[in-house]
């Protein structure tokens, strides 16, 4: 079989090997959930309880404020201890409600329904009020995806099973322990979206998640294809080129060329909320790295913070000397083990100091191999070049606003240039200059 893929990228080495195999466990729930109230790209949401509160799980905690928005809900009920200010995976501390779980676990009460029965807004509506959002860590508030302009029509969905970051397999084992409630989910979006083609894509490393999911999908109709082991291959413009051929162009969304991408968590988190009416509370996120006793996938409740995570796994092995939100590639560093998983929390990696590559910068050798595995085909060295010099339309020129911030440039520089950093400049720089105009 021919594997499919996209221009550019490059294959670091995946080092799933430690977790691919090992199924999902429940993560006890710790003595204090802290949820933050912005776990969304768009207006974070605005705090309906108070101090003393008691919540029941999947109450509403935090309304949202606007159509770029989602609610958040209790994990789990217990009492309100606090409203404030508190360590956050984006470096700041952010308002959050702090919950005292109570053991009951008691659930509001909710009811799930047949799709079929509800038409299309009442679906939407659900998807919304159970605070869905891309689950592969972007976390756009998928409502807002399902709402594509009429004259911009969409004729595919397609299903992200990538997972293409190192040490990650979270949706690995998504897919196999959960596939028909990841088909169920993707049923439903793809009747609010009226189309009848789901493509969902999976990296050739996973060959056990590629036939359950193409055995499990024949009788649906939905394709499941085999994808070249590179990164970015889940970069969502990447994997429209790699499975219809289409291109977005610079500056558009996959709407423009007829497309919806959806993560396959995502896909689950809809089947939940629209038949079982459960909001999304929890998720599986992979714990992994040198600096874990033992590696594991977790189904982890929103509002855990990663040192409970961290316990459940056999504690660390020494002092971490890195820790990282997410995949190496694009996740965030973090400062301490004190901030909470939230919805987008696909991995909690941990690594120990050789592990961690310190190499002092040095000065562009011209060699050419950061534009070779740019998958966004732009000039990275050119364009942060610019950026140091504070000549932001000149960045702009060189497609600046077209990188997607993977890393590729700089995970290959034989210079440990930060290319990465000085182009996250430029584009703040460029978008503050429009904002003036």
């Amino acid at each position: 079989m021919k594997l499919k893929t996209f221009p550019g990228g490059l294959h670091p080495p995946d080092n799933k090997k430690w977790t691919a195999d090992k199924a999902v466990e429940d993560c006890p729930l710790p003595e204090e959930l802290i949820i933050p109230l912005s776990q969304h790209i768009g207006a974070p949401a605005e705090v309906c309880v108070e101090k003393g509160d008691r919540v029941l799980k999947g109450q509403v905690i935090g309304r949202a404020k606007g159509f770029v928005s989602v609610p958040v809900h209790a994990s789990t009920s217990g009492e309100v201890v606090a409203v404030e200010p508190r360590p956050h995976a984006w470096g700041k501390d952010l308002p959050a409600v702090v919950i005292r779980p109570d053991g009951e676990d008691a659930l509001e009460g909710l009811e799930g329904a047949d799709p079929a029965s509800l038409g299309i807004d009442e679906i939407r509506d659900r998807i919304r009020d159970a605070g869905v959002v891309g689950m592969g860590g972007a976390t756009f508030p998928t409502h807002v995806k399902l709402c594509p302009p009429e004259e911009k029509p969409i004729d595919t969905l397609v299903l992200n099973g990538v997972e293409c970051e190192p040490y990650l397999t979270a949706d690995h084992r998504l897919m196999l322990e959960e596939t028909e409630k990841v088909l169920d989910g993707i049923d439903i979006l793809r009747r609010v979206l009226g189309v009848s083609r789901a493509i969902v894509g999976i990296e050739a490393n996973k060959p056990d998640a590629i036939e359950t999911m193409a055995r499990a999908g024949a009788s649906r109709d939905i394709e499941v294809a085999a994808l070249e082991v590179k990164y970015p291959q889940g970069a969502e413009k990447q994997l429209i080129k790699a499975l219809t051929g289409r291109e977005v162009p610079s500056g558009g969304l996959p709407m423009d060329v007829g497309v919806v991408v959806q993560n396959v968590g995502t896909a689950a988190a809809v089947s939940d909320a629209v038949m079982r009416g459960l909001p999304l509370v929890e998720r599986i996120a992979t714990v992994s790295g040198s600096a874990v006793a033992e590696p594991k996938n977790l189904r982890v409740r929103v509002g855990t913070p990663l040192r409970h995570m961290v316990e459940f796994c056999g504690g660390l092995v020494g002092e971490p000397a890195k820790i990282i939100m997410g995949g190496p590639m694009m996740g965030l560093a973090q400062l301490s083990l004190e901030v909470p998983a939230t919805r987008g929390t696909s991995g909690l990696l941990l690594f120990s100091e050789k592990d961690v590559a310190r190499s002092p910068e040095g000065p562009c050798i011209r060699c050419g191999r950061c534009v070779q595995v740019c998958p966004a085909r732009i000039m990275p060295t050119t364009i942060a070049a610019y950026a140091r010099l504070d000549m932001a339309d000149e960045a702009e020129g060189y497609g600046a606003l077209d990188c997607i911030e993977c890393g590729c440039c700089a995970y290959t520089c034989p210079a440990a240039i930060p290319l990465v950093q000085a182009i996250r400049h430029a584009k703040a720089a460029i978008l503050a200059k429009r904002r003036k105009v």
